[in-house]
């Protein structure tokens, strides 16, 4: 069975305070451990950083945003108009969240951009990345009683299945990966570094290598092909 390591998809922090708590060593996490941690991870972190660094006095929050008691925001960091951050969400360094967003349990990487009308759950966001309107990050499946999910999220690799331990994990979208609009992901979704997804994708539950483009011409149609990647 394939090792998910969440360093290959995504950057520690390295600015803030955030950077000197557990989740500066992000990388060093198999994805399943991490996801086994989480919660005790991010009540640590509160207790290191205290009230006072929680929210970094740089960060913009509009009026009417939402923020959870056990949010964590670093320097530089936006969050738009009507938009909620709820609990065990870390906001890094210079990460903007559009109008109207839903972020719940997720972790955003530095500089990343949510666009508007953004819904992500139990994900791992890497630096840069960049979500459009509309893109929705699914955390559990399908199951008889929605509230109550008992079915563990399971991850399709190139050589079998990857058990992530837990019945709620959205996504690891990887640093630099572009997203058009109208896309639906999770649960259980690895994207590798500098992938585009095109507008109107749907997928889950299988990884997607580093430096691809996924495509969806039809609904029932998606295909994955690698990027030509030019370096000066």
């Amino acid at each position: 069975m394939d090792r998910i390591i969440l360093g290959d998809y995504v950057t520690a922090p390295t600015e803030g305070a955030i950077a000197t708590t557990a989740y500066g060593g992000l990388e060093k996490f198999e994805l399943a451990d991490f996801l086994a941690q989480w919660k005790g991870l991010q009540r640590e972190a509160i207790v290191m950083l205290g009230e006072e660094q929680r929210i970094h006095p740089s960060a913009f929050i509009h009026p009417t945003a939402i923020i959870g008691d056990d949010v964590i925001i670093g320097p530089d960091v936006k969050v738009h108009e009507f938009t909620t951050v709820r609990r065990g969400s870390i906001l890094c360094a210079g990460a903007q969240i559009g109008f109207n967003c839903e972020v719940t349990a997720t972790f955003v990487g530095e500089g990343a951009v949510l666009g508007h009308r953004i819904g992500v759950n139990r994900t791992i966001l890497g630096s840069r990345t960049h979500l459009s309107a509309s893109v929705t990050v699914a955390a559990i499946n399908m199951t008889a009683d929605m509230r109550k999910p008992d079915r563990e999220v399971i991850i399709r690799t190139m050589t079998g299945l990857y058990r992530s331990g837990t019945t709620q994990f959205g996504a690891v979208i990887g640093d630099d990966t572009q997203t058009g609009n109208n896309i639906s992901l999770g649960p259980g979704v690895a994207i590798g570094r500098r992938c585009q997804i095109t507008s109107g994708v749907t997928l889950a539950i299988r990884t997607v290598p580093k430096d691809c483009t996924v495509t969806a011409p039809h609904t029932m149609d998606t295909s994955v092909r690698r990027r030509r990647i030019f370096r000066t």
